[in-house]
């Protein structure tokens, strides 16, 4: 099975290049600004403001399976309508797709989420995400939209360089008490999309670790794990700064984690293993 992952130079994009490729599949993986440099992947760049590439980029690479592992922040043009515009193109060659989502869909009102409920996004980037999956679905409705959290791993996260310099004192700010979320392993998600995208699933999964945290917690956890002081980690309550977005937001992945032989590990468990 032939697997093109959009976006594969990105930190979740890299480790499905690299597991796809380890799996023997062969690998074709596309670069907004950089390729990556795993061996034996053919490397295409790409942007999905540009319908012709796209289209260009499918036809060519042939896969069987796409996963579209980009982050466009809140741009629009990138999160919310090109997905749309990949989809299209999939759809058109027979390939199937995988969309990677985010709990930013939710406005943290019910703090629990399970598959069945709907997108109540407060944020631009949240908005541009639940645009993207209703887009997707109706373009593509054997798609998996793939919904995760807080991405974790091998201290290549951006999470984990903020706990290094907030230790360090290199950084402003705080973490918060009161930002609750569901961190998953990199290598975890990256294996359960792979699992997903390659088997027969289809709709809305949640991929996300089993265990909520909120973000001083996590941070205690890396800094523990880093051999790190993390009595020099500054607390602070979101609620009391002007950030934007959700406050407690747990994805419910029970349903999911019954189809995979993968194991979404909480991050007690993947950080304490560390």
């Amino acid at each position: 099975m032939t697997l093109l992952i959009v976006g594969g130079s990105g930190f979740l994009g890299s480790e499905l290049v690299r597991r796809s490729a380890a799996a023997g599949h062969p690998t074709a993986a596309t670069f907004a600004t950089r390729p990556g440099s795993a061996p034996g992947v053919g490397w295409h760049a790409l942007d999905l403001r540009d319908p012709d590439r796209i289209e260009a980029v499918v036809a060519e690479t042939a896969p069987r399976l796409v996963v579209n592992a980009t982050s466009g922040g809140p741009d629009w043009a990138v999160t919310a309508e090109g997905p749309v515009r990949l989809a299209l193109a999939t759809a058109k060659h027979g390939c199937r797709l995988v969309q990677v989502s985010s709990d930013a869909v939710f406005s943290g009102a019910r703090v629990h989420y399970d598959e069945s409920c709907l997108p109540d996004p407060v944020t631009p980037y949240g908005a541009a995400k639940a645009a993207a999956e209703t887009g997707v679905r109706l373009v593509q409705p054997d798609a998996v939209i793939a919904r995760t959290s807080l991405i974790i791993g091998g201290g290549r996260s951006a999470h984990e360089a903020a706990v290094h310099d907030l230790v360090a004192g290199t950084r402003s700010g705080v973490l918060f008490t009161d930002d609750v979320r569901c961190p998953v392993h990199v290598a975890d998600l990256a294996a359960a999309l792979l699992e997903l995208g390659c088997g027969t699933a289809r709709g809305v999964h949640h991929v996300a670790g089993a265990d909520a945290v909120n973000r001083y917690e996590l941070g205690g956890l890396i800094a523990q794990r880093d051999g790190l002081d993390a009595s020099r980690l500054p607390a602070g309550l979101r609620a009391d700064s002007t950030l934007p977005g959700a406050l407690d937001v747990r994805l419910d992945s029970r349903a999911t984690q019954r189809k995979l032989s993968t194991t979404l590990r909480g991050a007690r468990r993947f950080l304490a293993a560390a």
